[in-house]
């Protein structure tokens, strides 16, 4: 039985009688010329994915090296430093580098330790406490001089810090606070750049947390500290960290303020291996090791904090 059809399979089919074998010929180069162009296109995103990871991996390689040669030079004795044949891991891990540094009475690498991480606590909490009220102040009250306050603290970013070094110091000797902890920290409590920073960022801060905050009848620092601060946390972390690490990588402040052993920070032990006659290498590297731990802990512990950070701190706002 031969099957009806419907008044509109007639052109369908005409239709379809049309197609002849030229376009059909012409469909096939036109098929081979899109997959060719596919596989160009593959292969290019192919190239381009591995130089990226070979520029990624050389990145990192020179970006992990020093910390390798700190490493492998402070489980290494004088000899296998200084050899001129080149080993990459040390016959021997001599262990006994790093607990030779707490050794002996005379020893000042746990002192230095301690006194660093005092040292960047305070003045990290300190900070963030008074540039964050700056800030917010800056930001959110309303002040008919704040604009002037604001770029009177820009202008101080302007001005190189050997400048205001000196006349720093004779504040802190007049007041009596050289060779203490207060002549360490508080002078660092606040930071142009980091009150700049806030202030910025509180400038995008929801204004409608803070308006409802005002409608339950809070004041200003009622809002920052019970609405902007616990949902800012990340930024304050951010800062906090960056904050940390330059305070703990201190080294001329320190230096001249220190001026008692016992008030001496890590850096400024570990530039006492280091002298005019001699630079005992062995005990250099093994002390480098110790004192860049606390700092690789907390960059791989933080690390996405401090990527915000760098973020937050670029030219935003």
């Amino acid at each position: 039985m031969t099957p009806a059809h419907g008044p509109s399979d007639g052109p369908a089919r005409t239709a379809g009688a049309r197609r002849s074998p030229a376009a059909a010929g012409r469909a096939g180069p036109a098929a081979a010329r899109r997959s060719a162009e596919h596989r160009r296109r593959r292969r290019a995103t192919l190239a381009a994915g591995v130089l990226l990871y070979t520029v990624l991996v050389a990145a990192a390689a020179a970006f992990l090296l020093p910390y390798y040669l700190i490493a492998r030079n402070g489980l290494s004795t004088d000899e296998e430093i200084t050899s001129p044949e080149w080993t990459l891991i040390p016959g021997s891990l001599q262990w006994s580098n790093i607990t030779d540094l707490f050794a002996g009475p005379g020893s000042l690498m746990a002192t230095g330790l301690w006194n660093s991480a005092v040292v960047a606590v305070l003045q990290t909490g300190g900070q963030l406490l008074v540039c964050s009220l700056a800030g917010y102040a800056l930001a959110r009250i309303p002040y008919r001089h704040a604009g002037a306050v604001f770029y009177a603290i820009v202008a101080t970013l302007m001005i190189p810090a050997a400048v205001t070094f000196v006349p720093t110091f004779v504040m802190v000797s007049s007041l009596g606070w050289v060779s203490s902890l207060r002549g360490l920290v508080i002078p660092m409590l606040f930071s142009g750049f980091t009150a700049f920073l806030f202030r910025q960022f509180f400038l995008n801060f929801p204004a409608e947390l803070e308006d409802a905050a005002r409608v339950d009848g809070l004041g200003y620092w009622g809002t920052y500290w019970r609405v902007v601060v616990p949902n800012s946390l990340e930024f304050f972390a951010a800062i906090g960290l960056i904050t940390f690490i330059g305070s703990w990588n201190a080294f001329l402040w320190p230096l001249v303020i220190a001026q008692d052993a016992e008030s001496w920070t890590v850096q400024i032990v570990l530039s006492t291996k280091i002298t005019a006659q001699t630079i005992d290498l062995q005990e250099l590297f093994a002390a480098a090791m110790v004192s860049v731990a606390p700092l690789v802990l907390v960059f791989l512990f933080f690390q996405r904090y401090i990527v915000q950070g760098v973020t937050e701190t670029g030219i935003k706002g």
